[in-house]
């Protein structure tokens, strides 16, 4: 079954409470600057997949305005807050399962956080059409909640919404990037607290594409 209709609904109706919650990434900032770090240019082009309010891209642009990134997400609302928040971007409605479909290639492409959306199916895929879609030497940004994948399932929100999340595990994100021609620079783990009050282990991944 493909949630991914259940999970739009649910970051449009609560667009403005994440915008709230998430807009600080000061917890991510070590493998952010990691990212920024090895960019060649101060120009870099830059494709992020499911943006949210556009937290990571003001982040990014905080550390060099002339990036030039492009910002994506299936929620509508979603991408009405990141063009408010980052006027310089560019912000499309896209599902990042499609990358393969854009124009040209880029010098980094981030996911923060969109991975819980996707199944493993679909995230090996992710990883395939980045490496295809990457300069070489470009960057690739993916993080996650860690954990069994065979223990994917529906979580409760602290509002009572229901939506599907997808724990993905080090080892297979790590060979499907070593298979497709990247060098893992970095991979670190954080703990955090999902909003129903749930601990869970954050895994953050910085490759670089051969």
């Amino acid at each position: 079954m493909d949630y991914t209709n259940q999970a739009v609904a649910l970051f449009d109706k609560h667009a403005t409470a994440y915008e709230n919650k998430f807009m600080d990434v000061s917890l991510y900032k070590d493998s952010l600057d990691l990212l920024c770090a090895n960019l060649t240019s101060p120009q870099a082009s830059i494709l992020e997949i499911a943006c949210g309010p556009g937290n990571i891209t003001k982040y990014l642009l905080q550390q060099s305005p002339d990036y030039k990134i492009t910002a994506t997400d299936l929620a509508p609302k979603m991408i009405e807050l990141a063009r408010q928040n980052n006027p310089s971007a560019k912000c499309e409605i896209m599902d990042g399962r499609d990358i393969s479909t854009m124009p040209g290639s880029y010098d980094a492409i981030v996911c923060g956080f969109g991975l819980p959306y996707f199944s493993k199916e679909n995230t090996i895929q992710f990883i395939i059409d980045s490496s295809l879609k990457l300069t070489k030497g470009g960057i690739l940004y993916i993080s996650t909640m860690e954990g069994d994948y065979l223990e994917s399932g529906i979580q409760k929100s602290s509002s009572g919404d229901e939506l599907y999340i997808y724990y993905h595990q080090e080892d297979y994100l790590v060979q499907t990037l070593l298979a497709n021609g990247f060098t893992v620079i970095d991979n670190r783990k954080k703990l955090s607290t999902m909003t129903n009050g749930v601990k869970v282990v954050d895994l953050i991944i910085v490759a670089k594409k051969g």
